[in-house]
């Protein structure tokens, strides 16, 4: 069963630097390097066991050598490997490297051949990187990833993977496969988005006595069910179907009814009062024998029907009928949320991107990689390579909110506030899953639910639903997309029992 994560302040290694500065007076290298010394410990096989440390040229490594001897001075067997210049160190670090050596400690040039390693500990460059890994420190991180794997123990990165871009996630060249990662400060996106989460293990987050959100906003956070609590209400007991709004679903072209079917099916038991598909397949079914309660018909006559939001796009394809059906979509004067084909079309007419922009009531759009890379015209490597400016980017020129879906999915606002899921497993991957978390957040926003928080609850919700699939037992290897559904509708009621 899926706890409801809180939503923490995320910062890009920029913003880190500041606050760093605004915080210069204080001890911040001997806090980071005793936070590290207690959870490598703590994770080390047995007590007095051999554990390997590469300290880099930075400040990443001073933040080792200060593990390293207070390490030492627990009685554990450590072999610091140093792989930059004593006399080139910044001045904290190379106070870290002073204070190692007049305790005893000796750095090495290169890892030792002998011992069985009880914990490998990442110090090379933290989120300071600055290009792809190359050369000795490639071997080195090649080789720390071969030895936790030969001896079956801990790797413990300090701050942020050695290799794994902070801010975005990416890698540069080769990288740290941490089973561990003890962030400083606050966390950084990149951990939680794209390659990170294959990258980092599990995440901790030392904030070394500071209180980083006092000190500087944060324009990313994690989503929580803290963000959308106040939407998180019982119901009345005096209540009635037309109470809990009207979710419309426009879609279902030939051969792709069940997308339709999926979205509406998500809607329904998330609590739409009324779930209403719009089919654009003149042979679609007049019923979902799986769910009779849907409630099927044409397109047009869909966009005729009382309804309170609308998700376009479920297997809509792409023809005039699905074209003309959209523009239309377009001027009703309820929340609007386009995925799949619907984001297709958007991204090839210009005059409907006008249109989309210009709308005041609530928009949404929910692209994979692919269908972002269409919005704004470029390569969906681009996308990829920096995932929270492309949502931002997107919000930005359709004036929407955006989810741009994948690993660590991001939802972002057209005011420049972003955030980044941690809920959700490789599962999702699979067909159909996106026409799931479009019935999802179409459901919450026909109960009126704020465009934002629809958002960011449909999100978190759809990767909840999927991790409590997996910890029955029912994943992530083929995982279905109608399996998800029920485990939404469960977490959901959860969650508003538990008034969070």
């Amino acid at each position: 069963m899926t706890t409801p994560f809180r939503s923490e302040p995320l910062y890009r290694a920029a913003e880190l630097r500041q606050i760093e500065l605004l915080a210069a007076e204080q001890p911040l290298m001997e806090r980071a390097g005793l936070a590290a010394a207690d959870l490598g410990g703590s994770l080390c096989r047995s007590q007095g066991g051999a554990v390997l440390i590469l300290a880099g040229p930075g400040n990443n490594g001073g933040d080792a050598f200060v593990a390293g001897r207070l390490l030492r001075q627990r009685g554990f067997a450590v072999s610091v490997v140093f792989t930059g210049d004593q006399d080139r160190l910044p001045q904290d670090a190379a106070v870290a490297y002073r204070r190692f050596d007049d305790d005893g400690g000796s750095a090495l040039s290169s890892i030792p051949s002998g011992p069985r390693w009880s914990l490998i500990v990442d110090g090379l460059f933290g989120i300071g990187l600055q290009r792809p890994i190359g050369g000795r420190y490639a071997e080195l991180v090649s080789a720390i990833n071969a030895l936790a794997r030969r001896d079956h123990c801990p790797l413990l990165a300090l701050d942020c993977p050695s290799g794994l871009d902070a801010d975005t996630g990416k890698l540069c060249g080769v990288a740290v496969r941490a089973s561990h990662t003890l962030t400083f400060i606050a966390g950084k996106p990149g951990l939680y988005t794209a390659d990170g989460p294959d990258h980092c293990g599990v995440i901790s987050v030392a904030a070394l006595d500071l209180d980083a959100e006092h000190l500087a906003p944060a324009a990313a956070r994690s989503i929580g069910s803290d963000l959308f609590a106040s939407c998180l209400h019982a119901r009345a007991r005096n209540t009635h179907k037309g109470s809990n709004g009207s979710a419309g679903v426009l879609g279902g072209a030939s051969s792709m009814v069940g997308a339709a079917f999926l979205a509406g099916r998500a809607a329904l038991r998330l609590g739409s009062g009324r779930v209403y598909l719009g089919l654009i397949d003149p042979q679609a079914p007049a019923i979902d024998p799986l769910q009779p309660e849907l409630m099927l018909r044409r397109g047009d006559a869909l966009l005729a029907t009382a309804l309170t939001a609308l998700a376009c796009g479920p297997g809509m394809g792409r023809g005039d009928a699905a074209r003309a059906l959209l523009e239309q979509a377009c001027t009703l004067d309820i929340p609007l949320l386009f995925d799949a084909d619907a984001l297709n079309l958007l991204a090839a007419d210009s005059r409907l991107q006008q249109t989309v922009a210009a709308r005041r009531v609530a928009t949404l759009l929910t692209p994979h990689p692919s269908e972002a890379a269409r919005l704004l015209a470029c390569d969906t490597a681009d996308v990829q390579t920096d995932r929270g400016g492309a949502a931002l980017a997107i919000a930005a020129r359709y004036q929407a909110v955006v989810v741009l879906k994948g690993c660590g999915t991001i939802v972002a606002t057209p005011d420049g506030r972003w955030f980044v899921n941690t809920t959700g497993n490789p599962g999702l991957a699979s067909a159909g899953t996106g026409d799931v978390l479009s019935g999802l957040i179409v459901a919450l926003l026909a109960q009126a639910w704020p465009a934002l928080e629809a958002a960011l609850a449909g999100v978190h919700l759809h990767g909840a639903a999927a991790d409590d699939s997996v910890a029955d037992g029912h994943g992530p290897v083929g995982l279905t997309a109608g399996e998800i559904i029920d485990n939404a509708r469960a977490c959901l009621n959860r969650w508003i029992a538990h008034g969070r």
